[in-house]
């Protein structure tokens, strides 16, 4: 549960952020703890302590979100070459 909330604390303080280099930075953070959400999801369904059925609509989204988080880095980082 700490894993999944502070996802969305920490792109709370990347919306916040004091500069580019601030936010990639914060947004890295996200990333990170996006990753570590799916894989305690994905420990829980290794492990047999819950059913993968339950957890599937969670694991999709998280991938989708990951995805938006990695490609709004990189957009930023290719802006900030620009």
């Amino acid at each position: 549960m700490r894993s999944g909330t502070t996802v969305g604390a920490n792109y709370r303080a990347a919306c916040r952020a004091k500069s580019r280099a601030d936010f990639i930075s914060k947004m890295g953070t996200v990333e990170e703890e996006t990753d570590e959400s799916m894989f305690w999801m994905e420990l829980l369904i290794e492990s047999n302590l819950v059913q993968e059925q339950l957890l599937k609509d969670l694991m999709s989204e998280a991938q989708e979100l990951l995805a938006i988080i990695v490609s709004s880095i990189r957009t930023v980082k290719k802006a900030a070459i620009a």
